[in-house]
Parts: structure tokens; C-alpha cells; sequence
């Protein structure tokens, strides 16, 4: 199933104030871009955050797919 452009739309408004942020679909699933580094990928309508150490200081225990 491929990811719906409204939820990425979402996403993308909620993230905004990050940087400069894009997305790009691929294969029927989409990029997210902040300040032209790839951040995030977003899957059957599931955000998946690219894991930094930095992020995993900041958020602590997460649940990892």
C-alpha cells in the first residue's frame, strides 16, 4: 500500500519549522528532506525517523521498527 500525499502533507507542516523541508515520492512512498539531508522516510503511512545519537539522547527509549 502506498502512502497517502495528505498524511506526507501533514508530516511535512508538523516538521516545518525545522529547516527547509521537502519530500519526494519513490516508489510509492516518500522522502523527507531538512535542509537538503534525507531525515525521514514515511512507509504505508508510518514515519520512520533516521536514527542519530543526538536523537536517541533526545527522545530516550523508543520503540525501532
Amino acid at each position: 500500500m502506498s502512502s497517502d500525499e495528505n498524511f506526507v502533507k501533514f508530516i511535512v507542516d508538523q516538521i516545518d519549522p525545522a529547516g527547509v523541508i521537502r519530500y519526494r515520492k519513490m516508489f510509492g512512498e516518500y522522502t523527507i528532506y531538512c535542509d537538503e539531508k534525507i531525515v525521514a522516510l514515511i512507509c504505508d503511512n508510518k514515519l520512520y525517523v533516521k536514527k542519530t545519537n543526538g536523537g536517541k539522547d533526545f527522545i530516550g527509549e523508543a520503540f525501532e521498527a
